[in-house]
C-alpha cells in the first residue's frame, strides 16, 4: 500500500473513531412531548418537539426567563421572568402567550413550582421570600398573590412535598434552606446547608430533601419531616443543579465544574457512577430534568446554547437539540401539539 493510500486509510479511520454521539441518529420511537426551554439570554421561550428533535417555535417572554413548571393537566407552561418580576402563562398546543401575572411587591423571581390543587408557588429572591398565586376564581378569573417572607438572603429554588404541606426554599447567600408551611402560610425555621445550597429536590415519596451545596461539592440530605440533616455525599465539581428519577431509586447532580452527571443510590446514600456530558466547565451545564417515565434525562449546557440528551438506561450521551441563547430552565409536557411549525 502505497502512502497516499495509508494517509487516506489513515484519515478514514480517525474520521470514523472522531463521531460523537450527538452527531448520531437518535431513536425517537418512543420519544413524546414538549420540551419548552427558557432562553435567559435572548428573553424567548423555545418548544422543541421531542418526537422529531426539532425546534417547533420560539416566542417571547418577560426579562430574562428562568424556571419552566408545566400546569397538572399538560397544557399550560409558567416561566418566570427574573428581571421582569412576572410570570408569563403559555398555551403550550398553540404557542400562545395567554397571561403574565404580576408578582409586585414580589421581586426577582427564580424557582416555580406548580401544585396540582392550581397554585403555583415561585422563589422571589429579590425581596427574600416565596410568592404564592392562586388559580383564578370568579367571572373575571382573578388571582390572589401572597408572599411568605424566608428572612434570608438569595431564596433562589424552591420545592414542594407530594401532599403540599411543606415548602422548601434554598438561600445561596445565607447557606441555609428555609421551611415553609403551606397550611399556615408560615415559617417554620432555617436549616443550615453549607456554603452555598442551590439546587434541590425532594424524593416521590416525600421523605428526604436532597440540597446540592454547590461551593462544598456536596449533597446535603435532610428528613423532610424531622428536618435533621441525615448524612453529606462528595460529588463533583459545583454541583448546581439535583434531580430525582421519577421511580425515587436514583438522584443526579448536574456538575457544573466538570461537565458532568453524578450518580447516587436514594436508599444506600452512596454513589454510582458518572456521566460525562461536555467534560468542560465551559459548557456551562445547569438545569437538569427527567423525562417522566424516567428513561432519558435533558441537561441545559446554557454556555453552549443547546440541549444535551441522555439515555439514563444505558447511561449515556445520545444526542443535542439546538435551543436559544444561553437556554437554562426547562419543562416537559404532553400536550397535543399544534399542526404547524411556526
Amino acid at each position: 500500500m502505497n502512502r497516499l493510500a495509508i494517509a487516506l486509510a489513515a484519515a478514514t479511520l480517525f474520521t470514523a473513531c472522531s463521531v460523537s454521539a450527538e452527531d448520531q441518529p437518535v431513536d425517537r420511537s418512543a420519544t413524546a412531548g414538549i420540551l419548552l426551554v427558557g432562553n435567559k439570554g435572548e428573553d424567548t421561550l423555545s418548544f422543541i418537539d421531542l418526537a422529531t428533535g426539532r425546534e417547533i417555535a420560539r416566542r417571547n417572554t418577560g426579562k430574562n426567563p428562568h424556571e419552566v413548571a408545566i400546569s397538572p393537566d399538560g397544557r399550560l407552561a409558567a416561566i418566570v421572568s427574573y428581571g421582569a418580576e412576572h410570570i408569563d402563562i403559555f398555551d403550550i398546543a398553540a404557542h400562545d402567550l395567554i397571561e403574565t401575572i404580576a408578582l409586585t411587591p414580589g421581586k426577582s423571581p427564580h424557582g416555580i413550582v406548580w401544585l396540582d390543587d392550581g397554585r403555583i408557588i415561585a422563589s422571589t429572591e429579590g425581596s427574600d421570600s416565596i410568592t404564592i398565586v392562586s388559580p383564578p376564581s370568579g367571572a373575571e378569573q382573578k388571582r390572589e398573590i401572597n408572599q411568605i417572607p424566608t428572612g434570608q438572603k438569595g431564596s433562589h429554588m424552591v420545592v414542594v412535598t407530594p401532599n403540599k404541606s411543606r415548602a422548601f426554599v434554598s438561600n445561596m447567600q445565607s447557606g441555609t434552606i428555609t421551611v415553609i408551611d403551606l397550611a399556615e402560610n408560615t415559617k417554620i425555621k432555617d436549616l443550615p446547608a453549607g456554603t452555598e445550597p442551590e439546587g434541590l429536590a425532594i424524593t416521590p415519596d416525600g421523605k428526604t430533601v436532597w440540597v446540592a451545596d454547590r461551593r462544598g461539592d456536596l449533597l446535603r440530605i435532610f428528613d423532610a419531616v424531622s428536618l435533621e440533616e441525615l448524612t453529606t455525599i462528595k460529588t463533583g465539581k459545583f454541583p448546581i443543579r439535583v434531580a430525582i428519577s421519577p421511580d425515587g431509586k436514583t438522584a443526579v447532580t448536574s456538575n457544573l465544574g466538570d461537565g458532568a452527571l453524578g450518580l447516587y443510590d436514594v436508599e444506600t446514600r452512596q454513589p454510582k457512577g458518572t456521566i460525562k456530558v461536555s467534560g468542560t466547565q465551559q459548557a456551562a451545564q445547569v438545569t437538569i430534568l427527567y423525562s417522566s417515565d424516567g428513561t432519558r434525562l435533558y441537561a441545559a449546557e446554557t454556555g453552549l446554547n443547546r440541549i444535551a440528551e441522555i439515555d439514563m438506561i444505558k447511561g449515556e450521551l445520545i444526542g443535542r437539540l439546538a435551543g436559544g441563547t444561553n437556554g437554562d430552565g426547562l419543562g416537559i409536557a404532553n400536550a397535543l401539539k399544534a399542526n404547524k411549525t411556526d
